[in-house]
This record gives structure tokens, sequence and C-alpha cells, in this order.
């Protein structure tokens, strides 16, 4: 059986939880957690779409497309 080292993250979190928290604490840390990797995606979004020369036009595009294999 071949073992997997923690990520960093993991080992931070589980110092972390390693203290009972309460209730609202456990919300505010997932809501805080949740608000970071948001922030992360929308940053590199906002990189892809600034690379890419991207506008509203190329989204009203994309929902258009039919990129679907046919059967």
């Amino acid at each position: 059986m071949q073992t997997q080292k923690l990520s960093n993250l993991q080992l931070e979190l589980l110092k972390v939880f390693s203290y009972q928290l309460d209730n609202k604490q456990l919300v505010d840390i997932k809501e805080l957690l949740a608000k970071y990797f948001a922030k992360q995606a929308t940053q590199e979004m906002d990189k892809l779409w600034e690379e890419n020369d991207w506008d509203n036009e190329t989204m009203s595009e994309w929902t258009n497309e039919h990129l679907r294999t046919p059967y």
C-alpha cells in the first residue's frame, strides 16, 4: 500500500483543527477558506481574460457553441 504525504495546507489545517471549535468558529473558518479560494479563482480568470482579450461578446459566442460529439 502506497502512503501519500499530506500537503502543507492539510498540515496547517490539522494544527488549527486540533482545538475544539464552536459551530460559529467552524462556519467562519469555512467561509474564510471559501472566500480565499473564490478570490484566487477570480484573479486567475481575470488574468486569462486580460491575456486573451476576452470580452462579453466572447462569452456570448461560447454560450452558443455546440461542442458535443455527434453520435
